[in-house]
């Protein structure tokens, strides 16, 4: 489980490729260092899992699903990704919930700094079938990075981004057109579920809600 709150901006080092399985080597200035073969590491929103590290560097294996379904397959060498390790038992969770498993790619159709304001206003097209999940001031997790929706109209989710948030993430190297991996949360799904069958109990929001804690 992840929170959303980027550690660091990787760069992608290098893409091998095997037949239609992809490698990618990432390089890191810190994360790296606290990595161990096997752990899980959110890349731009992605759970990966981390192997052949070094100090300043891990690497991934992208099966075929993977590199089709989500942003990654945009990546080019020298591509900037969004890291984050796993939340501790004992951590603090900032963000909101976020489980790694990208719902769908949107596209980034505008990213400018809002008019007298050192804020910027960030827009994403979501794939249609993810707009039932979102809703205003709800959570949704943009290249793995946790995010307020500020507005929607239609298909177009507009989210306001403070500097630091431009500063600390790979945002500043994306353009129009774009691919970015969504994350919807993961409340919402389970309404859908609990309300379609019939048996939604506010009951057993609380307890569902409580074992997605940690």
């Amino acid at each position: 489980m992840f929170t959303g709150i980027v550690e660091e901006v990787g760069k992608v080092a290098r893409i091998e490729t095997s037949g239609e399985n992809r490698r990618i080597v990432i390089a890191t200035e810190t994360i790296s260092m606290h990595l161990r073969t096997g752990d899980s590491c959110a890349v731009s929103g992605v759970c990966l899992t981390a192997l052949d590290i070094t100090p300043n560097s891990f690497s991934a294996d992208l099966a075929p699903e993977t590199w089709v379904r989500t942003s990654l397959s945009r990546i080019v060498e020298g591509a900037l990704v969004n890291l984050e390790r796993p939340l501790r038992v004992e951590g603090r969770m900032d963000g909101h919930i976020v489980q790694g498993h990208v719902d769908g790619v949107g596209n980034l159709i505008g990213f400018e700094r809002i008019p007298h304001s050192d804020d910027y206003w960030l827009r994403v097209e979501v794939p249609a079938e993810l707009e039932k999940y979102l809703v205003y001031k709800g959570s949704i997790a943009i290249e793995g990075i946790s995010l307020t929706v500020a507005r929607l109209e239609d298909l177009i989710c507009t989210i306001a981004i403070i500097p630091h948030t431009v500063e600390m993430t790979n945002l500043h190297s994306l353009k129009p057109g774009d691919s970015v991996n969504v994350e919807t949360d993961i409340v919402a799904k389970y309404l859908e579920k609990w309300i379609g069958r019939g048996d939604f109990r506010p009951a057993m929001v609380t307890k569902e809600l409580a074992s997605q804690r940690i």
